[in-house]
């Protein structure tokens, strides 16, 4: 019993002693309440019509679920800007035959975090995510998956970038 007593008597004052962590890992200063995360614009040039929606949705769903900022549409203490400036196709494998045994889908997004109350973490900085897939399999049959996984991949890397300073 005593035990749990000075456990409890010693990791109290540590988790409340920094007044900017949280349990989702976020590192958000107390005077940042508001997030604004714009439409996400597309400039790759081979074109996928959903992605930047689906990117869109994907950032702001995972801001809103790991962080107690407001989501407003614009001026927000913090703005996430995103463009998604690469979407390519290359293969990663090749057989004996010198054909492609496994293709890789990559996508690039730029992304601009602007932080209005503390300048000093603002970030201009590419992000890339892949996934791959049997050559066997044509891209536009695998293309919705692949691109699910790059999303969140992209989305954790951007979140961690962004406020949770990883």
């Amino acid at each position: 019993m005593k035990r749990h007593i000075i456990l409890l008597m010693t990791l109290v004052p540590l988790v409340f002693s920094c007044g900017i962590y949280s349990f989702t890992g976020t590192s958000i200063q107390p005077d940042v309440k508001t997030i604004t995360i714009p439409y996400v614009e597309y400039k790759a040039l081979k074109v996928n019509p959903s992605l930047s929606n689906d990117l869109t949705e994907a950032l702001q769903d995972k801001y809103r679920k790991l962080t107690s900022l407001e989501q407003v549409d614009v001026d927000g203490d913090l703005e996430v800007a995103c463009v998604i400036s690469g979407y390519d196709v290359a293969a990663t494998a090749v057989t004996a035959d010198e054909v492609a045994a496994q293709n890789r889908l990559t996508v690039t997004v730029k992304c601009v975090f602007t932080n209005r109350k503390h300048p000093e973490e603002d970030i201009d900085k590419s992000f890339s995510a892949y996934a791959d897939y049997d050559s066997t399999q044509g891209l536009e049959a695998v293309e919705s998956g692949l691109c699910e996984e790059i999303i969140d991949k992209l989305c954790e890397d951007i979140f961690n970038a962004t406020v949770a300073q990883w």
